[in-house]
């Protein structure tokens, strides 16, 4: 769970960032902050959670330059008029994805730290599929 969170939360990010500098819409222009703020918050209990219990975790500076290049690549990629729907499109693979994760280490039996990390991280990643799919409907074409 910890290092493919902090993949997918660094990923988050950046994909966010790019979503900042190339949308012109309003709407993605705010998910897209809601999503580095709130992926922001996350990976740091992340990375605080993952010291407490000595678990390594991949370097962040690496994870970070490599999620940041394929978030450009991904905007260099597009067309222009094509960006937010791709982004939004991504955002909710991304978001069912992690929700799966979250779901399996919150269905564990044992109750661990990383347990209750994933059932306190839930919510917040069930209401940011929900706001990605939303965004989707409205910059389908």
């Amino acid at each position: 769970l910890v290092q493919k969170a902090a993949q997918g939360g660094i990923a988050e990010i950046e994909s966010s960032k790019v979503a900042l500098e190339k949308s012109s819409a309003a709407d993605v222009k705010a998910f897209a902050q809601h999503m580095i703020d709130d992926h922001t918050r996350a990976n740091q209990d992340l990375m605080g959670l993952a010291k407490k219990l000595e678990i390594d975790l991949p370097d962040v500076a690496t994870l970070t330059a490599q999620a940041n290049a394929e978030a450009k690549k991904m905007a260099l990629d597009v067309r222009p008029e094509l960006f937010d729907k791709t982004y939004a499109d991504k955002q909710v693979k991304a978001h069912e994805k992690a929700l799966l994760l979250f779901k399996e280490k919150a269905a564990a039996t044992v109750d661990t730290p990383l347990k209750v990390f994933a059932e306190k991280t839930l919510p917040t990643l069930e209401m940011h599929l929900d706001m990605a799919k939303k965004l989707q409907s409205q910059h389908a074409r």
